[in-house]
């Protein structure tokens, strides 16, 4: 792997380690607020940010290359309202596809075949990472502060949480 590849695959590790603060944040956030379904949702989507992260990090190793690691932002810790945050997170998933697209960009013109292969992963996730946001936000406008629809998709949030743990949990024991 050449530098330049390498050092644009760290910057990405940062990015999703930022992500999973981030998404921590909003965890505590929702949690203090006392929408707990709306918190594991989030803490859920922070591990998947972990999990992304760690990805990029195992592949730089296999590849014989050498992880460097920076500090991170504190991350923001109060929102106006749930429509808020998630519109937030949806921007920052759309930062995040934009800075993916970029590494399979470089690893194009680097000929970096392996490269561009294992990103492809992240394309695809980055799509449904965006819709899935993007699900929330439009529930949550329609919802408006009409306070029973509100607890209704936190239980919803809860429940999605919940079941995604299953099926990550499920897969991992697969392999």
């Amino acid at each position: 792997m050449n530098d330049k590849v390498q050092a644009a695959l760290n910057t990405q590790i940062n990015m999703e380690l930022g992500a999973f603060y981030t998404y921590l944040s909003m965890a505590a956030y929702f949690e203090a607020d006392g929408l707990k379904g709306f918190s594991a949702w989030m803490r859920h989507h922070a591990e998947e940010e972990m999990m992304h992260a760690m990805k990029l990090y195992d592949f730089i190793h296999a590849r014989r290359g050498r992880v460097t690691l920076k500090a991170l932002g504190d991350p923001k810790t109060v929102w106006e309202n749930p429509v808020a945050a998630f519109e937030d997170a949806l921007k920052h998933e759309q930062k995040v596809t934009a800075a993916i697209n970029a590494l399979v960009d470089l690893a194009r013109e680097e000929r970096d075949h392996a490269t561009h292969s294992f990103l492809q992963w992240f394309v695809d996730e980055q799509v449904e990472e965006e819709e899935i946001v993007d699900d929330a936000i439009q529930k949550l406008r329609r919802i408006g502060d009409f306070g029973p629809g509100l607890y209704l998709l936190d239980r919803e949030m809860a429940a999605s949480a919940a079941s995604s743990e299953g099926q990550a949990e499920s897969e991992a024991g697969e392999g």
